[in-house]
């Protein structure tokens, strides 16, 4: 009961949390359509070298907003399944037999990639060496390098990996390795170990909407690599909100009979 009290009240804050009002500010080099608003149909924007800007803020795709679950499968074909290892199985199924794997969130911790881009905004900022992610969900970041550069071969294990990027025509392709075993692939609790590999592939079709396909590839875990698309939706004309998680103060309370 404790633990649902707890579960409950993250819920409530994170329900609030998406109910806040994004200060709306016209944002230059927005399409528009004749009435003013954003056209989010308009051509996807270029940089200079000519490849997609995927330059602004995003979220996951409105039909997918609050869904009743918080599994990545959700994104996956119908009838398809992910293919987890008889051991993994056993322990997903072991680790969720009263509901959802406990969340990093509820102590104020990253969820790692992709969940935590499942959450709240995030805006990507893009320049010709990096790609940087700023999470509204606790003011945390993450860096994709298109220098040029390899993936290291010994990464310090760390919540989001380490990500190295390069352009296949218009698709942003990012690899990233280096992940530690502190989170899960998902909200439900898919697991991942530290040979955790992941491909995304980033395109952009028009100026309101982002695809990101995900590969993960973990043989400790899963019999074969496996995939998903989630579709993102611009948020035009606004900034993040500043949200700032208080790491456990509230646990004594929630705890106290």
């Amino acid at each position: 009961m404790k633990r649902a009290a707890l579960i409950t009240n993250l819920l409530l804050f994170l329900s609030i949390t998406t109910q806040a009002q994004w200060v709306k500010i016209p944002l230059p080099g927005t399409p528009r359509t004749k009435d003013g608003k954003p056209n989010l149909t308009a051509p996807a924007p270029r940089t200079q070298d000519g490849h997609p800007d995927l330059s602004g803020i995003w979220q996951v795709g409105r039909a997918y907003l609050n869904p009743s679950g918080r599994g990545i499968a959700r994104y996956m074909p119908p009838g398809s399944k992910v293919p987890m290892l008889p051991e993994a199985q056993r322990q997903f199924e072991e680790l969720t037999k009263f509901g959802d794997a406990a969340d990093p969130s509820e102590r104020c911790l990253p969820d790692g990639v992709p969940n935590h881009m499942l959450a709240l905004p995030i805006k990507i900022i893009q320049t010709p060496s990096v790609i940087v992610m700023l999470f509204e969900e606790f003011d945390v970041f993450r860096q994709i390098f298109t220098d040029g550069r390899k993936l290291p071969v010994d990464p310090t294990p760390s919540w989001f990996g380490y990500s190295v990027a390069h352009w296949d025509k218009a698709t942003l392709v990012v690899e990233t390795s280096g992940f530690n075993t502190q989170t899960y692939i998902d909200g439900e609790g898919l697991p991942r170990s530290e040979d955790l590999r992941i491909t995304e592939r980033y395109s952009r079709p028009d100026f309101g909407h982002l695809k990101v396909e995900f590969t993960f590839d973990d043989s400790k875990n899963y019999s074969q690599p496996w995939n998903v698309t989630v579709p993102f939706d611009l948020m035009p004309d606004t900034e993040l909100i500043e949200h700032i998680c208080e790491n456990e103060k509230d646990l004594p309370h929630m705890y106290r009979k």
